[in-house]
């Protein structure tokens, strides 16, 4: 949602102004922002406007792995000026509520690399630490918090929010109220609109009072260097030249801005530029150091210098058709045609060429993965005389949410004399100063350096969540300096010579992956999304931690694992104690549910563990999902069972609840009351039937002394230590043995609680069919018949079948 409009504009201009004061233009925590000068008014309002962007609040988490991490996607504007983040936070009034510390980062380019675990990164694996703020729940309630961006990049943005690490305890879902923490950050923009076009080679005159004026010059490719010059400077009221003039904009958390300030008798200054960034526009402003009431006028200049590219390209990209076969020697590059984008400056047709410009192929191989490969295969030529440069797109918006690899290969038999390869891996533009430092520092970013010597024949880099930018690859063959001492005999000329005219062969495997490794054995590489943007992480397990689950700090060993894995699936066999009883007592369904459960969670807890122990007879999710239903199943037919209902309602429930469970764990799989709710029902039916066998019987129910004390009573007790410990005790750390224990409680739960056999009906015979019977007593108007020996007696008159029953119902 964008908004225009001129209000504030005058404290927008101060405040832009101001953010020289709090380093590298940036106010943290600026509630009001100081009014502009008097007499700038007319001007601030009619050259800025303003714009506002929010997006939907998201409810915090405790941080475990970047997922735990919120993530808000930004984009802003060209031509802005002054960016300000409003930060709001809520949470409820439950009683769980506490004052906790709110982290949140901010980066431009790519989601921000946060650690607050303190855990180690992959080797060789550059990190660039993003800008944050701290502050606890209770400071951010009694005022929405600012942070102040003078000059921000244009393009996108990112915040991510979190709470502090976790405590490692599993919280069953829904079972304890837990406090809600909602943060919402808003942006809120100052754009200017009125910018002077300075173009090359062209002085542009500027008058300056007490507000500042704003600039900018388009970078084209393959341009070397900028020189911006100051010129012909006078002030109405002060001598020299007091200007400042500030280039570039601010990426947090770095700020790589070049200032010109011109406070000199001279009437002229300049600034250079190497490697400006290619291809964007380059944004000034000019300021007043005078005062306020004072004027300075004078002309700007800018002067590119352009490097002229030799782009290689080997015969077969050339050829008309695309499957003639071509042929080369090993390592030989097939001269081709020469690229030329130089930009504006005259007379760069001629001249030695500053670089070589490799083609670079990129292919998309899934979300969030590409690999880049020269067209000649994986084989770059490094020379000694000029840089070799490969150009990685990674601008379309979608290639920051990955890790970007860089491996270099070569042979030892390349490298003679002591010759070094060094590469720079930069953004917005390539570093081409290897003969004058090999600090990777272009204009406004700093590079990630790598080298290749006879002992070190491989370098790896890996950047993770790349800025969204065209990245470039630079190699040059560095030959060694003349030691000192030498007696004027000595070959060093022809060495150095030699080093000068040789060619190494670099192999390159350049890509963009999701997880470095797919997050190797002990973690799993999962795809996050915000909105429309994708963005990968990983989730460790087995103790081990970092960026890509390689921090064995806390790791467990491979017998620890075995020994977890065999706790969480044998302790399941404990579900034949109640298979057993419920064949004994013909409760046939009840032992079908109980294996059920026992087979499905034994091969689920197989397939859960990580590392080496693990075996998957069915996907991940299909046992997850029988394992959660067998387990409320086993709850459900357990007290259904104990309530002795008719056999033909019993079994009606047992498939109706069976179905509402499977139904509930669909919708949420890891809500508790999705199980809860259906076993509260089977209780409340229990207890109905067991009140009503009170009430008709007048005696209390189990009506045997025995049943209640050793098996009524031992049955409630495990159960409810196993509650307790599966919804309260539960942490990562004694995940493996709680559960075991959880599993154990729950089937010997089972198994005692079931009740004894059914009512067993036995018809006595009929008198009048079966002519040996002997009357025992009387009862009811009924004859009932001794159990001794059988003798052929007078049939009893009046006899009728009488149901002679057992068990404690």
């Amino acid at each position: 949602m964008g908004r225009g409009g001129t209000g504030g504009a005058e404290r927008a201009a101060a405040a832009a102004a101001a953010a020289v004061v709090a380093g590298p233009l940036l106010l943290l925590l600026l509630a009001r922002p100081p009014p502009a000068a008097a007499g700038d008014s007319r001007k601030s309002e009619a050259g800025l406007v303003s714009e506002h962007f929010s997006q939907a609040p998201q409810k915090l988490s405790f941080y475990n792995w970047y997922g735990s991490a919120r993530l808000f996607h930004f984009h802003v504007p060209l031509d802005t000026v002054l960016l300000r983040w409003l930060l709001h936070m809520s949470q409820d009034s439950g009683p769980t509520c506490s004052d906790v510390e709110i982290t949140v980062h901010f980066r431009y380019g790519a989601p921000p690399v946060i650690n607050p675990l303190g855990t180690s990164f992959p080797e060789n694996t550059s990190v660039q630490t993003s800008f944050y703020i701290r502050a606890l729940m209770s400071t951010m309630l009694l005022g929405n918090t600012s942070i102040n961006v003078s000059h921000p990049a244009p393009g996108d943005w990112f915040v991510a929010a979190h709470l502090p690490p976790s405590s490692q305890k599993i919280q069953v879902k829904d079972f304890i109220p837990t406090c809600a923490y909602i943060f919402q950050p808003d942006m809120l923009v100052m754009r200017v609109v009125e910018v002077s076009i300075l173009e090359p080679d062209v002085p542009l005159p500027q008058t300056l009072l007490s507000y500042p004026s704003y600039l900018k010059i388009f970078v084209p490719e393959y341009t070397q260097e900028l020189r911006l010059e100051l010129q012909g400077c006078v002030s109405s009221g002060s001598p020299g030249c007091p200007v400042r003039l500030t280039v570039g904009v601010v990426t947090l958390p770095n700020n790589f801005q070049k200032v010109l300030t011109c406070t000199g008798p001279t009437p002229s200054c300049h600034l250079l530029l190497p490697s400006p960034p290619w291809g964007r526009w380059l944004q000034v402003m000019a300021e007043n150091l005078a005062g306020p009431h004072l004027s300075v006028a004078f002309s700007v200049e800018a002067t590119l210098t352009a490097c002229r590219a030799q782009s290689v390209t080997f015969q077969r990209f050339v050829q008309n058709s695309s499957n003639q076969s071509y042929a080369t020697s090993e390592g030989k590059l097939s001269p081709g045609p020469v690229h030329q984008d130089l930009g504006r400056s005259d007379g760069v047709d001629s001249g030695p060429f500053c670089l070589l410009s490799y083609p670079v192929m990129r292919e998309d191989m899934d979300v969030v993965s590409v690999r880049f490969q020269p067209r000649d295969g994986v084989l770059v030529l490094v020379h000694s005389d000029i840089p070799s440069i490969m150009q990685l797109r990674l601008d379309t918006g979608m290639d920051s949410g990955g890790s970007l690899t860089i491996t270099l290969r070569t042979n030892k038999t390349e490298f003679t004399n002591g010759t070094l390869v060094a590469a720079c891996v930069n953004a917005a533009s390539p570093f081409l100063s290897f003969n004058a430092s090999l600090n990777c520092t272009t204009a406004f970013f700093q590079g990630h350096p790598l080298s290749l010597n006879a002992s070190s024949l491989m370098a790896n880099l890996i950047i993770p969540y790349p800025e969204t930018e065209n990245w470039y690859l630079s190699l040059q063959l560095l030959c060694p300096e003349s030691p000192e001492g030498l007696q004027p005999a000595f070959s060093w000329p022809v060495l150095h010579r030699d080093c000068e005219q040789a060619m190494i062969r670099i192999e390159t495997t350049l890509s963009l992956v999701p997880c470095l490794n797919d997050c190797g054995p002990y973690g799993q590489c999962l795809l996050l999304r915000r909105h429309g943007y994708l963005y990968a992480g990983c989730s460790c397990k087995a103790g081990w931690r970092g960026w890509s689950c390689t921090d064995n700090s806390t790791a467990q060993t491979v017998a620890q694992q075995r020994a977890a894995a065999l706790l969480l699936t044998l302790s399941n066999l404990v579900f034949l104690a109640p298979i057993a009883v419920s064949v004994h007592r013909a409760l046939l369904v009840e032992a079908s549910v109980y294996f059920y459960t026992m087979f499905f969670s034994t091969f689920y807890h197989a397939c859960d563990q990580p590392g080496e122990a693990v075996l998957c007879i069915l996907s991940y999710d299909t046992l997850q999902y029988c394992d959660f239903l067998g387990s409320g199943a086993s709850t459900w037919v357990t007290i259904l069972c104990m309530a002795r209902l008719k056999t033909d309602l019993k079994h009606v429930l047992f498939v109706l609840g069976i179905l509402v469970i499977a139904m509930s764990l669909q919708l949420d799989r890891r809500g508790i009351w999705n199980v809860m709710g259906p076993c509260l029902f089977a209780f409340m039916i229990m207890a109905s039937m067991w009140v009503y066998r009170c009430g008709h019987r007048r005696q209390c129910y189990p009506t045997s002394w025995q049943r209640w004390a050793f098996y009524l009573l031992p049955g409630i007790s495990m159960a409810s230590v196993g509650i307790t410990i599966y919804t309260s005790m539960m942490t990562s750390d004694n995940y493996y043995y709680t559960h075991s224990i959880w599993h154990v409680l729950l089937a010997g739960s089972a198994a005692f609680l079931l009740p004894p056999r059914e009512e067993q009906r036995r018809e006595l015979p009929n008198p009048i069919t079966a002519p040996w019977c002997v009357p025992l007593t009387s009862f009811a108007g009924l004859s009932y018949f001794s159990s001794g020996p059988w003798r052929p007696q007078v049939p009893c008159a009046g006899w009728s079948p009488v149901l002679c029953c057992s068990g404690d119902g």
